[in-house]
C-alpha cells in the first residue's frame, strides 16, 4: 500500500503518512495528530463526519498498521474500476447523482479485482469491448449505510476500448450521461467531480 494514504470524508481528507512524510503543500496549515490512540482517531473521524474540519494528518512510525487501526472504525467494502479511453485518447467519464464519475463497483463473492472492474465498466457503460492494461491507484472514501460508517476501498484499473458499440448508461445505477472527454478538457470536468476521481486521473498522469 502507498502512503501517504487519503481517506475523503465528506470530500474532507484525512491524510495517513510516515512521521518524515513531506507533506502536500495544501495540508501545510492541517491540524495534525501524531500516533493518534483509538478515542482521537473516532473523534477526528466524527469531526470530518459533522464537516467541523476541513481535513487532518494523522503521523505515525508505523502508517501501514495506523491505516489498518483507522480502517477499523468503518464497514469496509472493495470495490473496483476503470479508467477507460479509446483510440482518440479521449477519456470516459459518466454523469451520476450530480458528479462526473468513472465506473466502478462493489466486489462479489468470489470475484477477482481485474474481473470486478471490467464486469462494472460494461455493466455501467454497456462497452465490451474493452481491455485491461494494468492497476493505476486505489482511493477511499467515506459514505454513511444502514447507520453504518462504510469505507469503500476502490482498486481502479487503466483500461482501452476498442470497439464500436456506443455507450449504454445503466439508468438503474442512476447513470444519466455518459461521454468520451478530450484529455485537456477533463480539468472543466472535474470541478464537478469528487476529490478521489481527480486523483485517479492525477495518478494516470492526466494535467487537470
Amino acid at each position: 500500500m502507498e502512503t501517504p494514504v487519503n481517506i475523503y470524508i465528506n470530500e474532507r481528507p484525512l491524510v495517513i503518512a510516515d512521521e518524515h512524510a513531506s507533506l502536500p503543500t495544501e495540508y501545510h496549515n492541517a491540524p495534525v495528530y501524531r500516533a493518534p490512540d483509538e478515542k482521537e482517531i473516532s473523534r477526528i473521524i466524527d469531526q470530518l463526519e459533522k464537516n467541523e474540519l476541513a481535513n487532518a494528518v494523522f503521523l505515525d512510525a508505523d502508517p501501514v498498521s495506523l491505516f489498518n487501526r483507522v480502517k477499523a472504525h468503518f464497514t469496509v467494502f472493495e470495490a473496483a474500476g476503470g479508467l477507460i479511453s479509446n483510440p482518440a485518447e479521449e477519456v470516459l467519464l459518466m454523469f451520476r447523482r450530480g458528479k462526473w464519475d468513472l465506473p466502478k463497483g462493489k466486489l462479489d463473492e468470489g470475484e477477482t479485482l481485474e474481473a470486478c472492474a471490467l464486469r462494472e465498466v460494461q455493466e455501467e457503460t454497456g462497452l465490451h469491448n474493452i481491455s485491461l492494461d494494468g492497476k493505476i491507484t486505489e482511493t477511499f472514501h467515506y459514505y454513511p449505510w444502514k447507520n453504518k460508517k462504510v469505507l469503500k476501498h476502490s482498486h481502479w484499473y487503466r483500461m482501452r476500448f476498442t470497439g464500436t458499440e456506443l455507450t449504454i448508461p445503466q439508468i438503474e445505477e442512476d447513470i444519466m450521461d455518459i461521454q468520451w472527454i478530450r484529455p485537456e478538457n477533463l480539468g472543466k470536468y472535474m470541478q464537478y467531480s469528487y476529490q478521489n476521481i481527480i486523483d485517479v486521473l492525477l495518478k494516470a498522469g492526466y494535467k487537470l
